[in-house]
């Protein structure tokens, strides 16, 4: 199996619903983030790729327009974590191109990561 990935970077604010009183996430802050896509396949194309890396700008795109420095919760319709947000560019993704995608990887902070996979 080959797999690549690419990471994407942008800034966003948000804060986090059903929290205890005082919890840091429960107050709106930002982050830094890194998206990462993860892509496999059996087979490579005829020029020895599973994906042109430039085939997945429209992903850049799409992160640049709808997350880059705005409000997450004003954006999606559910508790924007760090996991949910992983499902749901993951189901983007799938849904939109037809690329192979195996996970999506969301990081908040240097040290911490989360990941959605099929």
């Amino acid at each position: 199996m080959y797999r690549i990935s690419k990471e994407f970077a942008f800034s966003y604010s948000h804060q986090l619903d059903g929290l205890p009183d005082g919890h840091q996430c429960a107050r709106m802050h930002g982050h830094n983030a890194v998206v990462r896509i993860t892509l496999a396949s059996q087979m490579l194309d005829p020029t020895g790729f599973v994906i042109d890396y430039g085939d997945l700008a429209p992903l850049k795109t799409y992160l640049d327009d709808t997350f880059d420095h705005r409000h997450l919760n004003d954006v999606v319709e559910f508790n924007p974590t760090a996991e949910n947000l992983c499902r749901y560019l993951y189901e983007f993704c799938t849904h939109t191109w037809d690329w192979p995608v195996v996970a999506v990887a969301w990081s908040e902070t240097p040290k911490t990561w989360a990941e959605y996979r099929a």
